[in-house]
């Protein structure tokens, strides 16, 4: 709890930071405040232990919660540094644009730390809320008022059935809290609404990562929404939706049942085939990487199919899809700040006129294909692994093909930047779009080389 309350106090303060016009510091001072309550979160069992005993009836820090807030944090840092360029046009409003993400981290921290269902829904809603403000912030482009709208009701909608979900497991535990929950449900007895309720849930969250048949949003929200904010749900918001579902499933029940397992495969093969295929038709680099973040979502599902060993398989996964993730957009939204579209057109020459940053989008796309010696690979191997282990070789194949077929799509990419000529003048690079992209990426090819960094996180 003392994270969330950090972050709520950081929030806070960047908000009101216009009336001390501090306006200009405040990107490097929100940067170190978010490095304190890194800092915070991995040392939250030696500082006052009494004072979390407080909430643990709504939330609690355990290795899981750890782990994943202090990956969003990064993350959010990453963001937040970003920012200084993309609105240095508009330094009358920077406040609110850092205000908000900084409220939506703590929203983030929530959904991985709750032990009650209120707690759940109340951090969901607001990182939810401030994705709908982001989306919509360009209030003269009209794309980006429709995926604003677009967003607000299809993710009113899935919020709606998730309530619904929480309502009928509440009907039949009358428990909201996922420990009380989750011994009931170790018994026989519980009506029809609790599978129900758990169906619901699922559904909500579903959408929420943009799996298939629940993904036809994200790519003209993505394709709309300014490009730090795509980089927000591509990255962050995606990874936190993830991490949720599987905390979710593996609280509130034993396990999944057989047939709830058959549906999971059936949804990551299909959202890796569907999300693959429709990325290859792609001229836009965000309509491609909202279906190549379609085609994630369903190995990242993969999870689900073993609850109680998968868990730092999982966070494996997303901190190497997050921190390529991450590089790819910092170069993108470099490359595109100053045009009309970010089609794959405007990313051609790259390679010569600027091979810093182009080799740090090769580095990242590769990753997300699955390439030695980049995290990606060895995050689908060890997830490849788990799979095969739960006795589900069928998704292990679909997989292993879909990966093939991806490099497809990342390619194209790579090619326009390397083999075709560019008719604009090589411009300065401000520095901050490089130091983003070269920590990301040398973080991904670190936990590539060294996978126990992350994985005996959760051990």
């Amino acid at each position: 709890m003392q994270t969330i309350i950090a972050i709520a106090a950081l929030g806070v303060f960047s908000l009101i930071a216009e009336i001390f016009n501090i306006r200009k510091a405040l990107v490097p001072v929100t940067i170190v405040g978010l490095l304190a309550i890194l800092g915070l979160t991995l040392n939250l069992w030696s500082i006052d232990p009494s004072f979390n005993d407080q909430f643990t009836s709504m939330v609690i820090a355990d290795k899981f919660s750890t782990a994943f807030s202090s990956l969003f944090i990064v993350l959010t840092i990453f963001l937040i540094a970003l920012s200084s360029d993309v609105y240095k046009e508009h330094q009358g409003q920077i406040s609110d644009f850092i205000s908000i993400k900084i409220f939506l981290l703590s929203g983030a921290v929530a959904m991985v730390s709750f032990v009650n269902l209120a707690m759940f829904f109340l951090g969901i809603e607001v990182l939810s809320i401030a994705l709908y403000i982001l989306a919509a912030s360009k209030r003269l482009d009209i794309k980006s008022n429709e995926a604003g709208m677009k967003y607000f009701l299809m993710g009113s909608f899935a919020s709606g059935i998730i309530l619904f979900g929480i309502c009928l497991i509440y009907g039949a535990t009358g428990y909201f809290d996922i420990r009380e929950i989750y011994e009931l449900s170790q018994g026989a007895g519980l009506p029809i609404w609790f599978p129900i309720g758990i169906t619901l849930m699922i559904i909500g969250m579903l959408f929420k990562i943009a799996a298939v048949p629940f993904h036809f949003w994200a790519p003209d929200v993505y394709e709309g929404s300014p490009a730090l904010t795509t980089a927000l749900m591509s990255t962050l918001a995606k990874v936190v939706a993830m991490a949720t579902l599987y905390k979710l499933l593996s609280g509130l029940t034993v396990g999944l049942t057989y047939n709830f397992e058959i549906i999971i495969v059936i949804i990551s093969i299909a959202s890796m085939t569907v999300g693959n295929i429709m990325a290859l038709r792609q001229k836009n680099v965000k309509r491609m990487l909202a279906f190549s973040g379609i085609s994630h979502a369903g190995f990242m599902l993969m999870a689900l199919l073993s609850l109680s060993t998968a868990a730092s398989t999982l966070l494996y996964y997303t901190s190497a899809y997050a921190l390529a993730g991450m590089a790819a957009f910092a170069v993108i939204i470099y490359v595109t700040k100053d045009k009309d579209n970010e089609d794959i057109i405007n990313f051609n020459g790259l390679g010569k006129s600027n091979p810093l940053l182009a080799g740090i989008l090769t580095a990242s796309l590769l990753s997300m294909a699955g390439i030695p010696i980049f995290s990606g690979f060895f995050a689908k191997l060890m997830l490849f692994t788990q799979t095969i282990k739960a006795e589900y070789l069928i998704v292990v194949i679909a997989g292993v093909i879909n990966s093939i077929i991806s490099v497809g799509y990342y390619f194209k990419l790579i090619i326009a930047m390397y083999t075709e000529e560019t008719t604009e003048e090589k411009q300065s690079t401000p520095f901050v779009y490089y130091a983003v992209a070269v920590v990301s990426i040398t973080l991904n090819i670190i936990i590539g080389l060294y996978p126990s960094l992350v994985t005996n996180l959760l051990k």
